[in-house]
C-alpha cells in the first residue's frame, strides 16, 4: 500500500486538505486521535505508563488520568518526550493494522497519515512520501486564536514546541501552499493524480 505522510504546523490547515483528499475517497489516518486511543486501549502501553508515572496516571474504570498526565508533562519537556517515545510505537503498531485493512482494495490506491509530529517522530520514515501542508506564520497564529479563543502568545508558545516550518519543508517532498491566496483544491488534484501514478507503480 503506498502511504503519504501529511503535516504542517499548528493552524496551517492539514486538517482541511485532508477532508478534501478524503472527499476523493482517499483514507486518512489521524494520529492524534490514534494516540488518545491506543492510551486507553493497547494494554503493552498502558503498563508502560502506569511504570513511568504512576499507577494514578488511569482511573479505577481504566480511563486516562488527563489531570495527573497534564501536570507532569507540561511542566518538564523530558518528562513529555518520555511519554511521547512510549505512544508513538504504540500510534505505529495502530497505523500499520490500520493500513492492512485497505490492502487489496481497488478502490484505494493509497492512504494518507495526517500528524502534527510526522518528522520529530520519525513517523514519515514509514510513508513513501511526505507532503507539507504552509502558511505564513502570522496568518497561522491569527487562525488559531480565532478557531481556539486563545491569546496570541500562547500559540506561539505551542508553535515553540513543534519543529520549525523551514526544517519541516527541506524535509517534505511535496508542499501544499495555504495562504487564503492560492486555491487549495487545484494543489490536493494535482498531488492526487501524482499518487495515483506513484502508487500504481509501486
Amino acid at each position: 500500500m503506498f502511504k503519504v505522510g501529511i503535516t504542517g504546523n499548528i493552524g496551517s490547515g492539514k486538517t482541511t486538505v485532508c477532508k478534501i483528499f478524503e472527499t476523493l475517497g482517499i483514507p486518512v489516518f489521524y494520529a492524534d486521535d490514534a494516540a488518545k486511543k491506543v492510551m486507553v486501549s493497547d494494554t503493552i502501553l498502558i503498563e508502560a505508563i502506569k511504570k513511568a508515572f504512576g499507577a494514578e496516571s488511569y482511573q479505577s474504570d481504566g480511563t486516562l488520568n488527563r489531570k495527573h498526565i497534564s501536570a507532569i508533562v507540561f511542566s518538564s519537556e523530558e518528562q513529555l518526550a518520555k511519554l511521547n517515545a512510549l505512544v508513538h510505537p504504540a500510534v505505529f503498531r495502530a497505523f500499520d493494522v490500520w493500513v492492512k485493512q485497505f490492502e487489496g482494495q481497488k478502490d484505494v490506491p493509497y492512504v494518507l497519515k495526517e500528524a502534527a509530529i510526522l518528522f520529530e517522530s520519525g513517523s514519515y520514515k514509514m510513508c513513501d512520501r511526505s507532503l507539507m501542508v504552509s502558511a505564513p506564520q502570522s496568518l497561522r497564529i491569527q487562525r488559531v486564536v480565532q478557531r481556539d479563543n486563545i491569546p496570541a502568545e500562547e500559540v506561539q508558545k505551542r508553535e515553540s514546541r513543534q519543529m520549525a516550518e523551514e526544517q519541516k519543508l527541506q524535509l517534505a517532498n511535496d508542499v501544499i501552499i495555504n495562504n487564503d491566496t492560492q486555491l487549495v483544491i487545484p494543489q490536493v488534484l494535482r498531488l492526487h493524480q501524482l499518487y495515483l501514478s506513484l502508487a500504481n507503480q509501486k
